[in-house]
């Protein structure tokens, strides 16, 4: 996991994740994002979780590229944060049984 520098995190940072935290429903989610991020910056975050998604299932490359529209430059990078870096994915994933043998 990195650890490196959290300089990161901060009042704002914790207050946005507490705002997020507090969400009640997927409603509520989609209006807070939309009117927190532009359009583009919702999609980009949503490529990114379904490349994640993907990776944790054992797509290869290629084949996520062609379902997403992601370049493998891009997929590569998310794939060093979901082995390297702090864990988020990983927990997303295992929260919603993404990847697992049922």
């Amino acid at each position: 996991m990195v650890t490196g520098n959290e300089d990161w995190r901060n009042d704002a940072t914790a207050a946005l994740f507490d705002a997020v935290i507090s969400l009640g429903s997927r409603e509520e989610a989609a209006h807070f994002f939309r009117d927190l991020c532009t359009r583009r910056e919702l999609e980009e975050m949503s490529q990114r979780w379904a490349v994640a998604r993907k990776l944790a299932v054992g797509l290869p490359y290629r084949e996520i590229a062609a379902e997403t529209g992601v370049s493998t430059a891009t997929i590569v990078r998310i794939n060093q944060w979901l082995r390297h870096g702090t864990g988020g994915y990983q927990q997303m994933l295992d929260k919603l049984e993404i990847g697992q043998e049922k």
